[in-house]
């Protein structure tokens, strides 16, 4: 495994770093839901907050493994930074929104290189 994360190009890295991120976001946040688990064990954000950790647990592991599949499941993870950026500009002004923005520049343009494409060549 540390050969495969040797071998791997700083695109991969970034998207990994970020996706990474989100899971520990969603880690600190899941207390929420268990809170209203328990009130109604059906919500709404409930199922979100399943459907994002599943979808992004499947996305990780497919990178790892190298998948074809996975980049167009990398890219598609990667649009969350797209509302990201006006929730931010909203709660912490332009400082926040230009940090998103350039969260999403990275992210989009260092998953879009071809070194980064070349690394999903497995079937």
């Amino acid at each position: 495994m540390l050969q495969v994360l040797r071998e791997m190009p700083g695109g991969v890295r970034v998207f990994l770093i970020y996706g990474l991120l989100i899971l520990a976001f969603l880690g600190l946040t899941l207390p929420l839901i268990v809170n209203q688990a328990v009130e109604t064990p059906v919500t709404i954000l409930g199922l979100v907050w399943m459907a994002l950790l599943a979808y992004l647990i499947f996305t990780i592991t497919l990178v790892l493994q190298r998948k074809q599949a996975a980049y167009g499941l990398s890219m598609g993870l990667a649009t969350l930074t797209i509302p990201l950026i006006p929730l931010l500009a909203l709660a912490a002004g332009v400082v926040g929104g230009i940090f998103a923005l350039a969260l999403a520049v990275l992210i989009f343009t260092s998953l879009r290189r071809s070194s980064s494409r070349a690394w999903f060549s497995e079937l």
